[in-house]
């Protein structure tokens, strides 16, 4: 028989045990609650700083530097380059040797995923020559209509019944936005569009890419890295066709009379490169730490904060019937999005990484902690690959 203060020690202890356990845990809840938030929160900043960044960046620099597509390679090389340099830190940090595909399969496999990619992001940016950034935000929402149609085309996608109702929506809206639009250019809408047909090739062959576990191109920053150069010679002889002769002759580069101009020409070009670069890495650190979900709300919020910015700052005039179409098309997103979330819970996402803490060829010297104590270990959250 246990002496009583000996007892009342011991159950003071036990009681003191199951407060650690079960209330002292709920306490750090809304702390853990609040960290995830804040960290959310400052990753979709972050991606926004380079997403409407890049996006203004372009449309001023065409208004004086007449040649996107040398301007698109220029942030090729810049791309490589940083992708080669986070490459190597994660390398140093994991103590594992990036993946390097051979030469077979990086002719076969990513060629046309190089070629894709480098005609969406030439047009796209050919496209600021003649638009203004509220006509190319609109008609670039509707790449998602090109996805769906190749992704159903690769049985990447069910398909269901609604997605008739998303395709009607987009297409209404993108209608009503060039309906009566004021600086409405043909030409300029034609590229933006066949950007758009391209990108959905593109993303539907990128998530292909990333699919393939024998590739180990499931990391954005390696699927980066092995873009780049194939991009930089699809584009190249487009390049030469229509910019070879005027990127020789003018006075912004070859033909430059003063070093400060011939500075100052290097300088805006690296600061493309730079927001090309920190879009890809920031829509990877958003997608690896929070969701896709997460990434595509914040999708529809950033065309939103892109016209509003537009019209305050660029002179772009959007009429009551462009908003309304607008809304339109991003009641169509919004329903997409809602949709495949409700599929993915449901039956299963097509395709899927782990949560990073349990896969490390994803995870970066950036967003490790020793402890990681902000996060949930039994959050069970599976985040798909294409973004």
């Amino acid at each position: 028989m246990l002496p009583a203060f000996v007892l009342e020690d011991y159950v003071n202890s036990e009681c003191l045990a199951v407060l650690v356990r079960s209330g002292f845990s709920r306490m750090a809840c809304p702390t853990q609650f609040i960290c995830k938030a804040l960290r959310s929160v400052g990753l979709v900043l972050f991606y926004y700083v380079f997403s409407i960044g890049i996006t203004f960046y372009n449309k001023w620099l065409m208004k004086d530097f007449h040649f996107p597509l040398f301007m698109t390679l220029v942030h090729l090389v810049i791309i490589f380059c940083f992708s080669t340099l986070t490459r190597f830190a994660m390398q140093c940090w994991i103590g594992k040797p990036r993946v390097t595909l051979p030469w077979k399969v990086y002719l076969s496999k990513v060629a046309p995923t190089a070629l894709a990619t480098a005609l969406d992001i030439g047009l796209s940016n050919w496209s600021f020559l003649f638009i203004t950034i509220s006509l190319y935000t609109m008609t670039k929402s509707s790449a998602i209509l090109f996805i769906l149609f190749f992704s159903l085309l690769f049985k990447l996608e069910e398909p269901n019944p609604f997605l008739i109702l998303v395709v009607l929506l987009i297409a209404s809206g993108l209608f009503m936005f060039t309906l009566k639009s004021t600086q409405f250019n043909m030409e300029g809408f034609i590229m933006v569009l066949l950007a758009s047909f391209i990108g959905g090739i593109r993303w539907t062959l990128t998530q292909v890419l990333m699919q393939k576990a024998e590739l180990g191109l499931q990391n954005p920053i390696d699927t980066m890295y092995h873009l780049q150069p194939l991009m930089f010679m699809g584009l190249f002889p487009l390049f030469l066709l229509n910019e070879g002769l005027s990127v020789s002759t003018t006075e912004k580069l070859f033909r430059v009379s003063e070093l400060s101009h011939l500075i100052y020409s290097l300088l805006t070009l690296s600061l493309g490169g730079i927001l090309a670069f920190g879009l890809g890495f920031s829509e990877f650190l958003l997608v690896s730490r929070t969701s896709s979900l997460t990434l595509s709300i914040a999708g529809i919020f950033k065309e939103v904060c892109t016209l509003l910015l537009a019209v305050e700052f660029m002179g772009d005039k959007i009429s009551t019937v462009n908003w309304l179409g607008f809304a339109v098309c991003l009641s169509g997103i919004s329903l997409h999005i809602g949709l495949k979330t409700y599929y993915n819970k449901g039956n299963g996402p097509i395709i899927r990484q782990l949560p990073v803490r349990d896969n490390p060829d994803l995870e970066l010297p950036l967003l490790q902690t020793k402890d990681d104590y902000c996060e949930d270990t039994n959050d069970e959250e599976e985040h798909e690959i294409l973004y």
